[in-house]
């Protein structure tokens, strides 16, 4: 049970397949056939795969030459972002005609807080049904809902009736729900930290939740109270409808692995004259510059330098990164350069995190869901 924590009603909206959706909608001739939006060259990424082509282990960030490997039929199209933001704003749209309270977390997923609502409607679960009913109406694509008395709690719902379908969570059913859940179901549990729970024995949300806070801490550091908290079904963020963007970033994976810091030079001035640009169209600057490296061994390492001051040019910004790159010896020949700004000046200081409550929730039944 929960107790004395706010009850509200969280829809979390989440697109199936958006990307190969929208192709396949646009190409009919796409329709049932296992698709991959993304490069399939030598040095190709998935961005996203057609549930066709998840059947054969096709998904996203695997790289094209493995995701063909695994599906030789498999048809690859060039993304179009511009396509992709013109159908997400319809999709907002349709929210908007339900509740102000919407935070997107992408083009394709967002949360909506319902507990007050434009349309007079007690039920989330009939406005989730609902929206998810105009969207294929309208729009022509389907989506998949979770809904419950939070978000975390509907975002792990939301992936459990996919595609085409949702979950309801009622609060007397939180933590039954949790319990039996599988420990890589838990959103903001990794795959490394899913591996390292299970060496600790936890395969369960019932598991996690029979370790103490110190436990979790002393195995997880900060995020030990995070997993303490959640898994009793404890998570009062807010649908903050204006979220603030913490980072921009660009980067760009190349075609010939790059072995000198002299031809990386000019690759470094593109992507810094991308992050300049979208930095000018978000109207902020950032003090944090971090210079990104993927080696051809897949090895990631990152370098970052914090100035006393805010900047968005772009020569400003490629002469931090030149030093950045400069700092140390390259490991090996690199296939990714990638630049990103923290730190900006749209940034607000933030609360301190409460602490960990063990209390549970009294179950409101005339709460209807």
């Amino acid at each position: 049970m929960l107790d004395n924590l706010p009850i509200r009603k969280i829809i979390h909206v989440d697109m199936d397949a958006f990307y190969a959706s929208v192709e396949q909608m646009d190409h009919p001739e796409l329709k049932g056939k296992a698709i991959a939006v993304g490069g399939g060259g030598a040095r190709g990424v998935v961005a996203a795969a057609s549930y066709e082509a998840r059947k054969f282990g096709v998904r996203s960030a695997l790289s094209g030459a493995q995701a063909k490997r695994n599906c030789p039929d498999l048809i690859f199209v060039k993304p179009r972002f511009d396509r992709y933001q013109e159908i997400s704003k319809q999709i907002r749209k349709i929210f908007h005609d339900y509740t102000d309270l919407v935070e997107p977390l992408s083009l394709d997923e967002a949360y909506l807080d319902v507990t007050e609502n434009k349309k007079g409607n007690p039920s989330a679960s009939l406005i989730a049904k609902e929206i998810r009913d105009r969207i294929f109406n309208e729009v022509g694509l389907t989506a998949s809902a979770g809904i419950s008395i939070n978000k975390f709690v509907a975002k792990v719902a939301s992936d459990y009736n996919k595609p085409n379908g949702q979950k309801t969570v009622n609060p007397e059913e939180v933590i039954p729900f949790l319990e039996l859940l599988d420990i890589r179901k838990f959103y903001g549990v990794g795959k490394v930290t899913a591996e390292k729970m299970y060496q600790l024995g936890v395969f369960t949300g019932k598991d996690l939740k029979s370790k103490s806070l110190e436990y979790l801490e002393e195995h997880f550091g900060k995020s030990g109270a995070f997993y303490f908290n959640i898994v009793r079904g404890i998570h009062n963020s807010e649908v903050k409808p204006n979220r603030t963007r913490k980072s921009l970033a660009a980067e760009r994976t190349f075609s010939e692995n790059l072995s000198s810091e002299i031809f990386m030079l000019e690759k470094l001035e593109h992507i810094a004259q991308e992050v300049s640009k979208r930095l000018n169209k978000s109207k902020v600057s950032g003090k944090t510059i971090t210079l990104k490296i993927k080696y051809s061994d897949f090895t990631l390492q990152t370098r970052s330098k914090t100035l006393p001051y805010y900047i968005s040019d772009k020569d400003l910004i490629l002469e931090v990164t030149k030093d950045l790159l400069y700092q140390e010896k390259l490991s090996n020949s690199v296939r990714l350069l990638g630049i990103s700004m923290s730190s900006l000046n749209n940034e607000t200081s933030s609360k301190k995190p409460s602490k960990p409550e063990s209390k549970t929730v009294s179950v409101q039944l005339q709460f209807e869901f």
